[in-house]
């Protein structure tokens, strides 16, 4: 009867540390789960900022400023337009001519020869 008691009392003993280490090793995982959704709320949250700021990046009016103060470019008017018409000449092959608006000088051609 003594050596019963003792077997069960062991077996007990291993029963209760065996349940207090699956209780620990719960418990660590369920902190671990906690900091990993923590972690996924907050790229979630980076994801969606990310989102806005795309959104307002591509708007037109951010653009058209930016093209204007930083990159210092201008509307296109009639004015700066040149425009190529093309025209076939018998000999020479096919060429592109300038023409503008009427009434818009058009550009001066460079002279040949000239310093480079």
């Amino acid at each position: 009867m003594g050596r019963l008691l003792f077997v069960l009392t062991v077996a007990l003993v291993g029963c209760a540390l065996s349940l207090v280490s699956s209780q620990y090793k719960a418990r660590s995982l369920f902190v671990e789960l906690e900091r990993v959704q923590a972690v996924a709320r907050d790229l979630d949250v980076d994801w969606r900022r990310l989102q806005l700021e795309q959104t307002d990046h591509a708007k037109h009016a951010l653009i058209d400023n930016v093209a204007r103060t930083t990159l210092k470019m201008e509307p296109v008017t009639p004015a700066r337009t040149i425009y190529l018409a093309q025209s076939r000449d018998a000999q020479s092959g096919p060429a592109l001519l300038p023409y503008g608006p009427p009434g818009v000088p058009l550009p001066a051609k460079p002279k040949a020869g000239g310093a480079r």
